[in-house]
């Protein structure tokens, strides 16, 4: 038996597409997504949110495009950024057909909003014409009357219906390029319909709670229903929904995926709740350290333990440590060792010193 199965996760096998140059699906890296909350029409604050973004690892980055001044400044900021971009539309058609011919590298129509076959025919062609992958964005809150009618309310069922319909629309245009999602505020009706959905198709799954609330309700929401089901395999590319800076849901989805080993970024603090047994004070130490290495994007651990109680037992495993002591001084460790003892004062210096001294090496160690 392999030594460390119960980390093993097997994800579901699904079809592989591109957004962009960006693969999504079959074996690739689960990708992280947020979403501007400009104004589009805005260009400049619009370029200015994408950047940040970027800088805080955003594979792709979703735009809404609600009218036509959105669509018009699209190539603009879509030529100013690097991360590929999703065109998000609500209710027309025609939104959609301009996002694709100003360059989107995907757009997300809701099927419930868009209209008829005829217009989503229309919206397949402009994306085929300019290399465009589409989302079937499906939403408990806005699925058709048709649908709504039959099951009386939104249930797993009616959302996989709906997205399965869609689903069928594209394969009989001959377009393939696309992703779903099933979507609701609702974590257990979420986690359903995308357990049920995964079994009904081979496409890249979108998953996501959907309006899940501030910060730490929508992180914990989020983590609930995302973790669930990246935990059953299910899942190619994740957003975070969250009332809060959308950099925040890129370091939640980041920290989502870092606690299940399916990826990694920056560094990886594990940290005591700190207690009477404290050595230094680890709370502060913590929101510190957190703040100053936040510009470390290679993947390093980080182990900072109030005292000798499971210190050294976890800095075995993590690439810098530091555990408290007495009189005022605590233990170093690099790679599992002990490497010096270290005054409380100088702690945060010397952590961060060695976190960057590892980040450079490992960043030096790809380029042979």
């Amino acid at each position: 038996m392999e030594k460390y199965y119960w980390r093993s996760i097997e994800r579901r096998e699904s079809k592989p597409i591109k957004v962009g140059p960006l693969p999504i699906g079959g074996d690739s890296p689960i990708s992280v997504q947020s979403m501007t909350n400009t104004k589009t029409s805005n260009i400049k604050d619009t370029i200015k949110q994408v950047k940040e973004l970027e800088e805080a690892g955003a594979d792709l980055v979703r735009i809404s495009c609600p009218d036509e001044d959105s669509t018009s400044s699209l190539r603009k900021i879509i030529s100013n950024v690097k991360v590929p971009i999703i065109a998000d539309i609500h209710f027309h058609y025609k939104r959609a057909i301009e996002a694709a011919e100003a360059g989107a590298s995907c757009i997300r129509i809701n099927p419930g909003n868009i209209g008829n076959d005829a217009r989503v025919k229309e919206v397949v062609k402009a994306a085929k014409d300019n290399g465009c992958a589409i989302r079937i964005g499906v939403n408990a809150g806005s699925l058709e009357k048709d649908i709504l009618e039959k099951y009386g309310s939104p249930c797993p069922e009616a959302m996989v219906e709906s997205a399965l319909m869609h689903e069928k629309i594209l394969k009989d245009l001959d377009f393939h390029e696309y992703k779903i999602s099933v979507k609701a505020s609702d974590v257990l009706l979420t986690v359903e319909a995308y357990k049920q959905l995964a079994k009904e198709t081979k496409a890249p799954l979108h998953l996501g709670v959907t309006e899940a609330g501030g910060l730490m309700t929508g992180s914990i929401k989020s983590s609930i229903g995302i973790g669930q089901l990246l935990m059953l395999g299910i899942g190619d590319t994740i957003r975070v929904s969250l009332s809060a800076n959308p950099v925040e849901e890129i370091k939640v989805g980041f920290n989502i995926l870092k606690s299940l080993g399916l990826r990694y970024r920056g560094v990886t603090i594990i940290s005591c709740p700190s207690c009477a047994r404290q050595g230094f004070e680890v709370i502060d130490t913590v929101k510190v350290l957190e703040e100053k290495l936040s510009h470390i994007t290679e993947s390093i651990t980080l182990s900072v333990i109030g005292c000798v109680v499971n210190g050294p037992g976890e800095a075995l495993y993590t690439d810098v440590g530091f555990t408290g002591g007495g009189n005022n001084n605590g233990m170093i460790y690099l790679n599992g060792k002990q490497l010096s003892k270290t005054n409380n004062d100088q702690m945060i210096e010397k952590i961060i010193e060695h976190v960057e001294k590892k980040a450079t090496q490992i960043a030096g160690e790809k380029k042979i």
